[in-house]
């Protein structure tokens, strides 16, 4: 994992979660690294902590020299959410730095070592990352580059590299055709439901993405593919002769006896006469049940022992925001989840109704981007009214503008639930306080997450009103 002649990385976009993990990355390589962005976070933060230096100005005097003049050792790492008029992405580019997206990057990697690439509209961040957690428990070697931070590591980077040559996994994001520069030796398909129809145009061109994916696989290459995703890419577009499939319900591999319990789940893996029983998942959902079989598909083929595979699953403790669980005590539950699809929804409420069965569910949840509520906005109804009590933030708009017609409030009408209301963000707390909820599950992925801390200081609040 080398890049000729270049020592130092500069990041355009450094707070970024995938760009982030490159950063440190080659940070860890040894290469002198820094980056501009747009404004501090968490992320921002601990990059500085680790020792990379971080500007938050667009200007020439917030570069380190080592960065803007021997042109022929820097190389300029930059994501399209950096605005055409900045002043540093104008200057790298005029003066003719050697400049590479976050894919590109990451297609340099994947073609240089084995790797192992996890795609899916749904469930690649937690599939990856525990892909890379078995490897790491096990003492196997890897590089791992995620779309999460893991709560085992605190990190979007995983890394055990002493041990030989890594494999390497990616989170392979189909987001503006990112996954197509990558060079996959073992793909893991989770899903390919229709999303960013504001890229692809049509349902049919963001499976076409996929399919294209998979056919990036050499002639020794493997498929992991969810048997729903299978269904809807069609058979002639999978390589059946090394193609894997995994599902609940699958003719291949599945899970059996599963048991939803207030913290965790319990399962079998089962694929043909192969079976490993009583396996312990401490991150709930019938979905990451799912997750769990194409990390451990995976893993038994690079030859894991069964022992191997049942400690690194029970010691997996999943990704930040993916069924995160903030309290669970008493009668007062507390989880938050990055759900922002349908079908993540409808993954995410079923289960907690499964954990907690008769218990009232509120659902908080922030729609992301216009274009999505307006091209789901009945799936979205659908999939809301598993719970029996919603309150709806306004659309977080990301990079779109507003779309007349469009808003938090087209979902109401459709929604079943017996109370349903559309609350700013700055009467949300107001609005819990008056409203006392017992089962509390906030989605969605836009700035929902900053109410998050105060969320679960408020819910142990009621837990010991002494101690508020």
């Amino acid at each position: 994992m080398s890049f000729k002649g270049i020592n130092s990385v500069y990041f355009l976009g450094i707070g970024g979660i995938g760009m982030s993990a490159l950063a440190r990355w080659f940070h860890h390589e040894g290469y002198a690294v820094a980056g501009y962005d747009k404004t501090p976070s968490p992320l921002t933060d601990e990059l500085s902590q680790e020792g990379i230096e971080i500007s938050f100005e667009d200007n020439l005097e917030s570069v380190s020299p080592i960065y803007k003049e021997d042109l022929s050792k820097v190389l300029i790492v930059w994501t399209p959410a950096i605005p055409k008029t900045s002043v540093l992405l104008n200057f790298f580019e005029s003066n003719g730095f050697e400049m590479k997206k976050r894919s590109e990057v990451l297609g340099v990697l994947t073609s240089s070592h084995h790797s192992i690439a996890v795609a899916g509209t749904h469930g690649k961040t937690t599939t990856s990352s525990m892909i890379a957690h078995l490897f790491k428990s096990a003492g196997k070697p890897v590089a791992a580059f995620l779309g999460g931070i893991t709560q085992n590591y605190q990190s979007n980077l995983i890394l055990n590299t002493q041990k030989g040559e890594p494999v390497v996994v990616v989170e392979a994001d189909e987001f503006d055709r990112s996954f197509l520069r990558l060079h996959p030796n073992e793909a893991v398909v989770t899903s390919a439901d229709p999303d960013h129809l504001d890229i692809y145009g049509t349902e049919d061109s963001i499976l076409e993405g996929f399919r294209e994916f998979i056919g990036l696989l050499g002639k020794k290459g493997k498929l992991y593919i969810q048997t729903n995703a299978a269904y809807r890419l069609g058979e002639k577009a999978l390589p059946m002769d090394k193609t894997r499939f995994y599902g609940l319900r699958s003719e291949g591999i599945k899970a059996e006896n599963i048991q939803a319990r207030p913290g965790s789940f319990q399962f079998d893996y089962v694929d043909g006469d192969k079976e490993i029983k009583g396996l312990e998942l401490f991150i709930p959902g019938f979905h990451n049940v799912e997750n769990a079989l194409a990390a451990i598909a995976v893993c038994l083929d690079h030859r894991f022992t069964e022992n191997e595979i049942r400690a690194g699953v029970k010691s997996f403790k999943g990704v930040k925001r993916r069924f995160e669980i903030h309290v669970n005590e008493g009668d007062l539950v507390f989880i938050d989840d990055y759900a922002h699809h349908p079908e993540e929804i409808r993954a995410c409420l079923s289960s907690v109704i499964a954990m907690f069965p008769g218990r009232k569910l509120t659902v908080v949840f922030q729609p992301h981007l216009y274009t999505r509520t307006r091209d789901f906005a009945a799936g979205f109804s659908e999939s809301l009214s598993l719970a029996d009590e919603v309150v709806l933030l306004d659309i977080y708009p990301a990079r779109e503008l507003p779309i007349e017609g469009v808003s938090s409030a087209m979902l109401l009408e459709d929604i079943g639930s017996g109370s349903k209301q559309v609350v700013s963000k700055d009467r949300l707390m107001d609005y819990l306080e008056q409203n006392q909820p017992e089962v509390l599950v906030t989605l969605g992925a836009g700035d929902i997450d900053r109410f998050v801390p105060g969320i679960a200081k408020w819910t142990r609040s009621r837990l010991n009103p002494t101690e508020a």
